[in-house]
Parts: structure tokens; sequence; C-alpha cells
């Protein structure tokens, strides 16, 4: 090769990643720029509003937090909810991020409710904080720890639970300002049992809808007949989950219904929906070829209905977090009262919205590249059985009474169905591989072994190379680094509250 050609390839080579690198820091400039436009917007919009009363730097300071702290929330867990659709294709990233936007902003205006819980889930009695400025500075030291973990948890890649990081914000802003007498230990305890819970309860049923799917569907050999009839089915369980799902947790705040009539309307959802799907699926597949693509077509549009789902639930019951302490705030700057719920005023739920929406378009893609396919491979049929555990863990979870995570249980989930894939594969490789070597040694036809002589073949897990058998289909890497930041939210943010509370009381000391 000519010598100057080379050097000439070598030179425009590094001036294209030099290039790479500047497209790339211009980005990160761009989305620093509009997070601070936002925030500072916030900031002025609380300076009009105020009408530049005496407590107005405070006000202003709070709405900043609250503003930053919405941010967070959509950087870090609205990924949860669109991004198994995303990792299976069923919808690109743009579109997600358009779709999880409008219904999260949706969910948090018209169903996030005019009255909050200030005091994130009871963790701290109020009675106990007669002083209105401590109880301001303990709140803003809450919101501004809880910010902080949740964005250095997005930074590094793990979704967290925003609910938690808040808990232990005000737990150590609570501790630091009056003492350990103000916890509610049996609050604690209910929020550090849903770390376990939630997880765990959502993994189990998103692999038990992944195992009915595989076994009633997948592994047919008719596939085509198989979706009719079941496909149908999954669906209306869907709708029927996600509407009881949307009554218990999404529109909470504007119905409440009884039991009772929260359980024949989504019976009724569920069989019309049913009915109505039945004729649907089987006009999509016919003419499909006998295949899983085809299959991953007709769970397409149901996933994506249910991402849709999941972000307008998840906006009206978590837009809290982000303006639940601001509103105590306020609350507290013009009454001079300590209250455990508080109204909230529309321009305070606006911040909470579209900062949830603007952290999500600005910084949400991480986090949702990193559930929907680096933790483990995801297709329509798996997205859908996350999808589908979600909604219906919350729904067994509170009819036990079980506090749960969103957060935990939708990358629960995600764990849940991995796992399982590694279970099941491993199952099918040892057998395959059981019956080829039994066919060699033994000259059995392994397609014709009846029920018990596949039973004594799965009993000899000795001839089964230990490489096939082990499998690995979940990164653990991200296992490990996920599992070790939810462990940490609570006192990693009640540390980071409490120092900061102790910092800002030291410094009003002085300038007062």
């Amino acid at each position: 090769m000519d010598p100057l050609k080379q050097s000439l390839d070598k030179d425009l080579e590094k001036i294209v990643h030099v290039e790479a690198a500047a497209r790339s820091l211009s980005g990160r400039y761009s989305t620093l720029s509009l997070a601070l436009l936002f925030i500072g917007f916030s900031g002025l919009l609380a300076l009009v509003v105020s009408g530049f009363s005496g407590n107005t730097t405070l006000i202003v300071f709070a709405a900043v937090l609250g503003a930053y702290m919405a941010l967070n929330i959509g950087a870090n867990d609205v990924a949860n909810n669109v991004g198994p659709a995303v990792g299976a294709k069923a919808m690109t990233l743009m579109w997600a991020l358009i779709i999880a936007a409008i219904c999260e902003s949706a969910g948090a205006l018209l169903a996030g409710g005019d009255v909050v819980s200030t005091i994130s889930s009871g963790i701290i009695d109020p009675t106990q904080v007669t002083d209105s400025q401590t109880f301001i500075w303990a709140m803003m030291s809450a919101l501004m720890a809880a910010a902080l973990w949740v964005n250095l948890a997005t930074w590094i890649g793990a979704p967290v639970s925003t609910t938690h990081a808040v808990v232990g914000g005000v737990m150590g802003a609570g501790i630091a300002a009056v003492g350990v007498s103000l916890i509610q230990w049996e609050t604690l305890g209910a929020i550090a049992a849903s770390w376990v819970i939630s997880p765990v309860l959502g993994g189990v049923i998103a692999a038990a809808f992944l195992a009915f799917i595989k076994v009633n569907v997948i592994y047919r050999e008719d596939k085509i007949a198989a979706a009719q009839r079941w496909i149908p089915l999954l669906i209306a369980i869907m709708a029927g989950s996600f509407f009881c799902y949307l009554m218990l947790k999404g529109l909470s705040h504007v119905w409440k219904p009884s039991s009772i009539v929260i359980l024949i309307l989504s019976g009724a959802v569920f069989l019309a929906c049913w009915a109505m799907m039945r004729p649907i699926i089987r006009s999509q597949s016919e003419g499909m070829e006998n295949r899983n693509q085809s299959l991953r077509t007709l769970f397409r549009f149901p996933l994506i209905c249910s991402a849709a789902l999941l972000s307008f639930a998840h906006g009206a019951n978590d837009v809290a977090n982000a303006i639940g302490p601001l509103a105590a705030i306020l609350h507290s700057l013009q009454d001079g009262q300590v209250e455990a719920q508080v109204s909230v005023p529309i321009w305070v739920m606006l911040i909470g919205a579209f900062g949830i929406s603007l952290g999500l378009f600005l910084y949400g893609p991480k986090l949702i590249r990193m559930v929907g396919a680096r933790i483990t491979k995801m297709n329509p049929m798996r997205a859908f059985c996350v999808a589908l555990s979600a909604a219906v863990t919350v729904i067994v979870a509170s009819g036990l009474g079980l506090p749960v995570s969103s957060t935990h249980i939708a990358v629960g989930a995600v764990f849940g169905v991995g796992f399982f894939r590694e279970y099941y594969t491993s199952r099918q490789r040892v057998l395959r591989q059981v019956e080829r070597r039994a066919e060699n040694e033994t000259g059995w036809d392994g397609a014709t072994l009846n029920s018990p002589e596949r039973r004594k073949i799965k009993s000899v897990p000795q001839m089964v190379p230990e490489e096939i058998a082990h499998r690995k289909l979940v990164r653990r890497s991200h296992f490990l680094t996920i599992i070790a930041a939810w462990v940490i939210t609570v006192p990693a943010s009640a540390l980071l509250s409490a120092g900061i509370f102790v910092i800002v009381k030291t410094v009003m000391k002085i300038a007062l």
C-alpha cells in the first residue's frame, strides 16, 4: 500500500473520531442546557406566583429542587415502563419517548390528585415537628438528597425506586431535626420488606406467564392455531389487570370505588376484551407463517398499549415524589403549619408533570436501553410478560396489603424472565443432548421416547456437559449493580439528607 495513502487514511480516521467526540460533547452540553433552562424557568414561575413576598427566596429554591427531582424521576423511573418494549423492538426509542412523555404528563395532570401526602408514606410523625422552619429545612434537605441520589443512580445505570429515595431523605432529615423518636418504625419495616417482596413477586409472575406462553404457544406444532386460542385470553387478562391497576393506583386520587366495584368492572373489561380480540387475532394471523416471528407480530400492539398504560399510572402515582415535599414547603411557608397532606397548586403540578417528561427525553434513553436490552435479551412475548407482571403484581400486593415498588416490580420481572429462560433453555438442551446420547448408546429413537423413558433420561444429568446446563442469559454485572443500588437507596439518601440538613441548619443560624 502507498505510504502516503496509508498516512492519509489514518489522518482521516482521527478526524472522524474527533468529530464524533465533538458531537457527543455538544449533545451533552445541549441536554444540560435544556435541563438548566427548565430549572430556571421553574424558579422564575415560583417567583412570579409568590408575588415577591417575604418568603420568595425559599419558595424559589424549593421550586428549583422540585424541578430537579422531577427531571431525575423522568430520567430514571420511566425507563421501567417502556424499556422492555424498546428492547423487544416493538417500537423505536423515539416513539417510546413520545408515548411515555404524553402518558406520564396526562397521568400526572389528570389523575395526579390535588392533595398529596407530604411525609412520604407516613415515615415520620408530623405532630412531633412543631417548628415550621425546621420542617421546611428538613423537606428541602430530603428533596435535595433524594434528587442527588437518583441522579447518581442514573449516571451509573441503575434503575432505583424514587419513592424509596424520598423515604430515605425524609427519614434522614427527620432524625437529624428531631431524633429517632420521629420515625414510624412499622412503616419503615414495611418499606424495607418491599425491597424483597417487589422484585421476587414481579419476577415469579413474569416467569409464570412466560412459561405459559412457551408451553401453550411457542413450542406447539401449530403455533398459529395456538396463538388464535391463547393470545386473545392473554390480552384480555392484560386489559382487565390494567383497568384494575389504574383503579387502584393511577386513578385513586380522583375516584375511589369499592373493591367489589373494581372487581366487577375489571371482570367486565376482561370479558369484553376477550370477545373483541378473538376475531381480531384470527384475522391478523390468517396467512402467517408457522414460526415465532409471526407470534412476535401479534404481541407487538398489546405491548405498546401496556407501556402507555404503565406510563399513565406511573405519572399519576409517582408525581407526588417530586411535588409532595415542594407542596409541603409551600404550605408551611404560607400557613405556618405542618400537615401530613396538603393541596397542590396547579403551577406545582405543572412543574412535576413536565419535569418528568423532559427528564425522560433528555436522560431517559440510557436507562431505557439498560432495562430493555442490557440485562437480558427481550422479544415481544417476554416484554409482554414483564408489563403484565407489573399490573398483576400491584393487584396481588394490594389485595394482600403488601407494600411494593413499581420500579422493583418491573426490573424484577425482567430478571425473572431472564432467569427463567436460563433454566428452561438449559433443561431443553439437557434433554436434547441426553436423547442424542441415548440414541447413540442404546439405539433408542429420541423422537419416539415415551413419558417414563423421558423421565428416566431427565434424571441423568451426569451425561450432560457442564457448559450446556449453565448458559448465562442474564448479565450478572448489571444484576449485582442494580441489587446493590436497591439495598443502599434508603440508607444512602438518609445519610445524605441528614448531612445536608445539618449544613443548612448551621448556615441559616450563622446567617440569622
